[in-house]
């Protein structure tokens, strides 16, 4: 089955911390492409002449290695590794200010330009800037070189050994580098200023209502030239079609050396307000100019007019006005399948897509800020976010870790202080025994920095110091699972609320294991493991029998003080203690949904939209309709009914909010829906339409599986295109189906991928990608772009041809101009390459894939032979 892929649409991405301004002369380059990597301890590769040749060349976001698919308890590498590049500074930059901005490197690190230290960085999750203007040479070659560690040190958090972490550190540059240039009079970098509360540009509302709404812009001026100078901020405020709403001027003398921050007030009548189920932006752009008009820099920001107050037991209110459902999301670590935390910016946003479709509205960051394109995409599809300081179960009596913790509070509220999507901070040491100052401390630090309206931290309600913090985390009930699941019951167990005038939130909520050392926990399920387990998940996640922790239902039970929950956890991860990787995710290492994520996106409003998420009426049937199969059928739906037919006679018709209940949609369940017949299920079909107001809007069917037919590949593109900037990588999805298009879930054929176009398939055949065996019907590989845009075709087929096998599939994309410049000298001849099969190559292989359709079509003639024999002798 051939298929092809094609959008337009890009995400707006932030660019070392700013967007991109009109006729701004800052400029930006991606710096990703074209690093030599070598792992291992090197002594003397920071000189200049250090031959490198030998190196392989890499491409960031990197993460030194592929990765097996299962890569938890500790598989991966601990150690050194070097980075080095070769690049060019124009003739025309010099005199300006020149910084490389790393969004992100795992462990301690020292860099090094032409043979120079010039420092070093602890720590993996926020940026690490240094100013590089007056080491590099102007319109010359110039070397930087990165020594990077990310083996266990207790001197910085996380601190804890890795191999008893609940997740994985990875390591390498695994996020974007940025060269950026300004003139020498320019708006600062707040992680880069350290300035408490100040530094780049600090943006606060007050005053927020449907009628009006006062936006306060502060931003830091640096005037790195040699004379005094007369200078104006302008500050414009665009709506999302970039129409002007209110702009401020103001005008000050800055002497040479110094910097000073200017406090601007802007007006705005009936704002659109943003919302997480209305999530509208306005671009906020502040130039500086000179006594004669001429820009000297300009930046922008996307930001979100609103107003956030958690007014304990009268709940949450968002704008003013109190938010009438409970905000329900997942907690999120960042690591994905073969790359671990080298995550492109553009697969940052199609997990957020994913996560806002299956109903998501607030991501807790486990346990750690994650990348700042994921909060873009938090921004512009409307998620909260629980910002976290890096850590885990760890407190070390060493005074450089205790100031490297407030040092990392301290920048990630600088960095993410802007977006509207951050909604908490929870600054202390996750699941920690700390001492009690330290609670206060950070409680204390994150206001400094956050000193306006808006700003709450949260903790842990038995945390030591949970007094000092503005909310408190708790579960729904405090006690031992009880099997009597009666209302009575329930209602004992339920949070004392009487004892707390705090707003309460569950952090973590889902997982049950039974045994912490084993998967024995029904909210931990991989999807090879069937369609029973997956059934347990979902209904452990929405309603169980019997009461444990939180779930769905009993959240939404929960007075208004009670504001919500995050799931533990949205998307399987890998884990550094356990050598299983954490299986309770709705969506797999992959991103693959399991029926769990079917049951939450069944919470959704049908009637909500979102630009660029899957919204609306849907139904689906979550039964493959096998011999090993139950034969209750469970649907999902977001309609007011589900309506089931099995071979066009009515089943019966059911509620989704059955009388008594709290939560949106449940789970309907058919009794007996499925029936056995003589010669197996052949033929039997199942028709589901969920209806609101008695009317059919959506509707979906299952077929029992005929005989194996063909491959059908699907890109996961979630409606953002393949970016050609040598990093972005998307994943494709091989399905074995029959002449239904039904997917045949059990059948463990070897699929074998190749790949034409300027792309690579990630991984090849290391750690069992390429070729891989089916997993529930499915086989998934990695597809990464080079640096040219163009058509990119991906085909699969039986790793074990023959001619009653199904026919090969194939698909095609193309990936998309990147629109940033790409700074860079080398380029991977190997690898990351543009991968191209010769004109030979290509005939034989179209050969071969005639020759199998002609002896499929002579298979199937010969296959009813065989059937008609059968059947005579039954």
């Amino acid at each position: 089955m051939n298929k092809t892929h094609n959008t337009t649409w890009k995400p707006e991405l932030s660019i070392a911390g700013f967007h991109k301004a009109p006729g701004t002369p800052r400029s930006t380059s991606n710096f990703n492409v074209g690093w030599r990597f070598m792992k291992g301890s090197v002594q003397g590769a920071e000189a200049i002449a250090w031959d490198d040749d030998s190196w392989p060349v890499v491409t960031l976001p990197h993460g030194m290695e592929i990765l097996p698919l299962e890569a938890s308890g500790g598989v991966n590498y601990q150690g050194e590794v070097w980075y080095r590049k070769r690049f060019a500074v124009p003739s025309e930059f010099e005199g300006q200010r020149v910084v490389l901005h790393f969004e992100g490197l795992m462990g301690k690190s020292k860099f090094w330009i032409n043979g120079k230290l010039l420092t070093s960085h602890f720590g993996g999750y926020l940026p690490c800037i240094i100013d590089i203007s007056k080491v590099v040479d102007y319109g010359e070659e110039n070397t930087i070189a990165v020594w990077i560690d990310n083996s266990d040190d207790s001197s910085y958090p996380p601190g804890k050994p890795q191999n008893q972490l609940d997740f994985a550190y990875f390591g390498g540059i695994y996020r974007d580098v940025w060269i950026v240039t300004t003139n020498k009079i320019h708006i600062s970098d707040p992680n880069e200023k350290d300035m408490i509360a100040g530094g780049g540009v600090f943006v606060h509302f007050e005053d927020v209502s449907d009628e009006q709404a006062t936006v306060w812009v502060e931003t830091n001026v640096d005037n790195g030239t040699a004379k005094d100078t007369s200078l104006t901020v302008e500050t414009i405020l665009l709506d999302g079609g970039h129409g002007s709403l209110a702009r401020d001027k103001t005008t000050f003398a800055l002497t040479a050396g110094y910097e000073k921050t200017t406090k601007q007030k802007l007006r705005v009548d009936t704002p659109h307000l943003w919302h997480v189920d209305d999530p509208y932006l306005h671009n906020l752009i502040i130039r500086i100019t000179d006594d004669k008009g001429n820009i000297l820099d300009a930046v922008c920001l996307r930001i979100g007019i609103r107003s956030i107050e958690f007014k304990g037991k009268d709940g949450f209110f968002l704008n003013g006005k109190p938010f009438e459902n409970k905000l329900i999301g997942t907690n999120r670590h960042q690591d994905y399948a073969y790359v671990g935390n080298a995550v492109s910016n553009n697969a940052h946003w199609r997990d957020a897509i994913k996560l806002r479709q299956a109903g998501m509205r607030v991501i807790r960051c486990a346990h750690y800020p994650q990348d700042p394109a994921f909060m873009d995409a938090c921004d512009a599809l409307g998620m909260f976010v629980i910002i976290t300081t890096p850590g885990w179960q760890f407190w070390s009596d060493n005074p450089v870790f205790e100031q490297r913790v407030y040092s990392d509070i301290r920048n990630m509220v600088r960095r993410d202080r802007n977006h509207p999507s951050a909604w908490l901070w929870e600054p202390i040491l996750n699941e920690t025994n700390y001492p009690n100052y330290f609670a206060r401390r950070v409680h204390d630090i994150t206001h400094e920095e956050y000193p306006y309206p808006g700003c709450y931290t949260v903790c842990d309600g038995g945390a030591e110091g949970q007094e000092c913090f503005d909310v408190v985390y708790a579960h729904v009930h405090q006690g031992e699972s009880i099997e009597d699941g009666t209302q009575e019951n329930y209602e004992r167990l339920l949070f004392d609320y009487a004892k707390e005038d705090r707003c309460v939130f569950t952090r973590e909520w889902g997982d049950c294991p039974m045994d912490w050392r084993a998967q024995s926990s029904p909210s931990r399920a991989v999807k090879g493991w069937g369609e029973r387990a997956q059934l347990l998940q979902a209904k452990h996640y929405a309603h169980p029998d019997y009461i444990f922790g939180s779930s769905y239902e009993s959240l939404c039970a929960t007075p208004p003080q009670h504001v919500g929950g995050t799931l533990w956890h949205g998307v399987d991860h890998q884990r550094g203690y356990h050598a299983d990787a954490f299986w309770g995710g709705i969506l797999d290492a992959t991103r693959q949904p399991k029926y769990s994520f079917y049951m939450f996106k069944s919470q959704v409003d049908p009637e909500l939209k979102i630009p660029h998420v899957e919204t609306g009426p849907f139904v689906h049937i979550a039964h493959i309709m096998h011999t090993s199969s139950e034969s209750d059928v469970t649907v999902y739906s977001n309609c007011e009914e589900v309506r089931l037919t099995r071979d066009g006679e009515l089943i019966d018709c059911k509620s989704t909010r059955p009388e008594g209940t709290h939560m949106p949609h449940h789970p309907v369940v058919f009794k007996d829906a499925f029936k056995l017949k003589r010669h197996g299920m052949s033929g039997q079909t199942l028709e589901a339409e969920g209806l609101i107001g008695g009317t059919p809007v959506a509707s979906t069917t299952r077929n029992t599986w005929d005989r194996r037919q063909t491959l059908t590949l699907d890109a996961d593109l979630c409606g953002v295109p393949l970016q050609a900037d040598g990093s972005d990588f998307i994943t494709v999805v091989a399905r074995i189906v029959d002449k239904n298009d039904e997917v045949v879930r059990l059948t463990e054929d070897t699929i074998l991928f190749t790949l034409e176009g300027p792309a690579e398939l990630i991984g090849g055949d290391m750690v069992h990608i390429n070729p891989q065996k089916l997993c529930w019907g499915e086989a998934v590989i990695l597809v990464r772009a080079g640096i040219e845009p163009g058509t990119i075709t991906v085909r699969a087929e039986s790793a074990y041809p023959g001619v009653c096998k199904p026919l090969s599939g194939e698909i095609s994309l193309e990936s998309v101009e990147f629109g940033q410049p790409l700074h860079f000298t080398d380029y991977p001849a190997t690898g990351q390459s543009q991968s191209h099969a010769s004109t030979e190559e290509l005939s034989t292989a179209e050969l071969k894939r005639e020759v199998a359709q002609l002896s499929s079509l002579l298979n199937k003639l010969k296959l009813r032979e065989v059937e008609k024999q059968q059947e005579d002798f039954i």
